[in-house]
């Protein structure tokens, strides 16, 4: 009886130990664990007035959302239509957002306001991308739409949150002196949607509104539409399936959508590169250096006519002329002009007067030389050094000839003097030149460049040789004369045939090269090598559809430098000798065949030429030759552009978690591209329906 009680007991006792343990697990205070992350953007739950609301006399408009949110750049991101003339007040607070008119609402007209991607949840920053609202102060409410894309025609980058406007009016006119009867702004991919339109026709224009005026002024980006737009609507129907838990069809059902058009309206932006004429600036540079800048490129150069003091020599200056034509310097020669403080000079050049038009314009300037603190203070300096040693000159001179009066001179002393002496002797000065020297690619030539002007260059003090196998050197005949590469004799070419892989010495003599100040260089000697061709790369690209137009490529690096460029011959773009590495390409279609590309003239008309780029990267390695087919219209234009050298990336308006996923998915796809041995750059197995810009529309790819 004692040992069963003592059992029962026992048992007792554990059993509330371990009640007690439970209990204090179940009352201990932990943090909670959070919920799933939230990648969605905010949802309207409220609008007043309602969406769609005709016959609206109020106001102000609020929008009430599902949880807190931001506002980011509404000045500039959040755009009214038809535009009021002051502008409204738009404030986001907790979950509302609110929009408050400053003018009375037109009469009969559907008003839009277009969020383009400012509004974002408060925690994810999850942007609601294209949310706009629209009401109407009549019986009516327009509903039709026209969407596309704006990249910029030279380089085909998306134009992120310019002004994309419409004129019912198809007078060009009205772009320039009238705002837009609706307006929108292009999100971060370059796409937009002019939302609630009515029937019409229509001119779509894309404006870098820099004035704020929602008028083109010559200066700004813009784009516009060659024909009349007219929208419409559509039907289209589709299918979807849905399938029983093992995988057999069980029902399908038909929808019918409605389809706003045209949704593909393709905006090439540029800048017409309109600068007014000008003389925008003069000055000395230094003392024998004259400066006029114009403020545009000019067909002549402006001409100076020296007034005070007058020079002595006919030859006076060397003119050192601007490739970009919108600058000249004038070398002064004459001494007296050089040591003049200031030159009085009657500047001859074209100007723009208010009607466009280039007449001729006479300007009196003068050219005032100011020294600079350093160089007033090395000057000083120089000159102070230069009376010390002229005293110790002196002075040794002096000790010199007692102790020879004593008969007590040495060598010792004699020596003394004469370092002294050399050390205040001015040399006679050296041209400085940069030659070119060390290793030079196959085509590139001998360069001879100097920072003052070239009056001479004598042929018989310059040789070339060339290394043979067995070591010797052998002479080569060089180009009579040899010629400049520039307008400013500042920089000379040696068009010397290299041979691939050979060794070269190029010298000097002293006095082979003459300034315009008659100073001459010194000796000078560069060892030169060129590439052996299997250093290099070569690349073939035959272009599809065979072109009627004239057309050149670009082979570009990652910084899009143009490393080299070549003209479209039979179909077919040859790059030969290429320095190994990763390049892109893109062809411009040369209306004009004038070798570049061309902006485009709204008042001509002329639309800026197209710019179209392989849409992939191209590996090119040493020894290797590579083929490559390029069917320039497989792939709409705004898929083109390799991400790898796209600047305009639309991250900024996505979440933190959408960042991470295009980080690794670019980090993906540059692995795959580094494992692709034979760089296929392939096209994918997407179909073009010949549209430039529907196909990314639907999903294509």
């Amino acid at each position: 009886m004692t040992r069963k009680n003592g059992i029962c007991g026992l048992v007792a006792v554990l059993f509330t130990l371990m009640m007690a343990w439970m209990a204090s697990s179940c009352a201990s205070i932990g943090s909670p664990e959070g919920g799933p992350r939230d990648y969605t953007p905010p949802r309207v739950v409220r609008c007043s007035p309602a969406p769609g609301t005709l016959n609206f006399k109020g106001r102000k408009v609020e929008i009430t959302f599902d949880e807190y949110i931001q506002l980011k750049d509404q000045s500039t991101k959040v755009v009214i239509s038809p535009a009021p003339k002051d502008h409204p007040s738009i404030k986001a607070l907790g979950r509302k957002v609110s929009v408050e008119f400053q003018d009375e609402l037109l009469p009969n007209t559907t008003y839009v306001i277009d969020f383009t991607n400012a509004l974002s949840d408060n925690n994810e920053s999850n942007p609601l991308d294209g949310f706009s609202f629209a009401f109407s102060t009549g019986e009516n409410l327009d509903t039709l739409q026209a969407s596309g894309i704006v990249l910029r025609a030279r380089d085909l980058e998306p134009m992120q949150h310019v002004l994309v406007g419409l004129h019912v009016c198809p007078d060009d006119s009205a772009f320039l002196n009238q705002p837009f009867d609706r307006i929108t702004r292009t999100n971060d991919k370059g796409e937009f949607t002019l939302r609630n339109l009515a029937p019409g026709d229509y001119r779509i224009y894309a404006l870098n509104d820099l004035d704020g005026n929602y008028r083109w002024a010559r200066n700004e980006d813009m784009a516009w539409t060659p024909h009349i737009v007219t929208p419409s609507t559509s039907t289209f129907t589709s299918q979807d399936t849905v399938f029983t838990f093992d995988h057999r069809v069980d029902t399908v059902t038909t929808g019918t959508h409605t389809q706003f058009l045209p949704n593909d309206v393709y905006l090439p932006m540029f800048n017409e590169n309109y600068r007014a004429l000008y003389l925008k600036k003069t000055e000395r540079v230094d003392d024998n250096k004259l400066s006029v800048i114009l403020a545009a490129p000019a067909p002549e150069e402006p001409r100076i006519e020296l007034l005070r003091p007058r020079p002595q020599r006919s030859d006076w200056c060397s003119v050192e002329r601007r490739s970009t034509r919108d600058s000249v310097v004038y070398w002064l020669t004459d001494s007296i002009l050089i040591k003049a403080d200031s030159i009085t000079a009657r500047v001859h050049y074209l100007k723009s007067d208010s009607l466009d038009n280039l007449v001729e314009q006479v300007d009196t300037v003068h050219f005032v030389y100011r020294k600079s603190n350093a160089q007033i203070k090395a000057e000083a300096k120089e000159k102070k050094n230069r009376e010390n040693r002229e005293k110790e000159i002196v002075k040794l001179q002096e000790r010199l000839n007692k102790l020879i009066a004593e008969g007590k001179e040495t060598e010792e002393t004699r020596e003394q003097l004469r370092l002294l002496q050399r050390a205040d002797s001015v040399p006679p000065p050296v041209l400085p030149l940069n030659v070119s020297k060390g290793k030079l690619n196959i085509g590139d030539s001998i360069a001879i460049a100097c920072e003052t002007p070239i009056s001479r260059i004598d042929r018989r003090a310059i040789t070339l040789r060339q290394m043979q196998p067995d070591s010797t050197w052998t002479p080569i005949a060089l180009p009579v004369p040899i010629q400049s590469d520039t307008c400013s004799r500042l920089r000379y070419v040696i068009p010397a045939a290299l041979e691939p892989g050979g060794i070269y010495r190029l010298r000097l003599e002293p006095g082979a090269v003459t300034s315009v100040y008659d100073i001459p260089c010194d000796s000078i000697v560069a060892d030169i090598t060129v590439g052996a061709t299997d250093e290099y790369s070569n690349l073939y690209l035959t272009i599809t559809p065979r072109l009627d137009e004239p057309a050149f490529v670009e082979l570009i690096d990652a910084a899009e430098k143009i490393t080299a460029t070549v003209s479209v011959k039979n179909g077919e773009a040859e790059f030969e000798n290429v320095e190994p590495g990763y390049y892109f390409a893109r062809i411009t279609l040369d209306a004009n065949g004038n070798g570049q590309w061309d902006t485009g003239n709204f008042a001509e008309h002329r639309q800026p030429e197209t710019v179209l780029y392989y849409p992939g990267k191209l590996r090119l390695r040493a020894n290797w030759d590579v083929e490559q087919a390029w069917d320039i219209f497989a792939t709409p234009l705004n898929l083109q552009k390799p991400d790898d050298i796209k600047h305009n990336q639309p991250e900024q308006g996505k979440s933190l978690y959408e960042q991470r996923q295009n980080k690794d998915k670019s980090k993906r796809k540059s692995q795959e591209s580094e494992e692709d041995e034979f760089n296929s750059n392939s096209f994918g197995d997407g179909i073009y329906s010949g549209n430039k810009y529907r196909d990314n529309r639907t999903g294509v790819r």
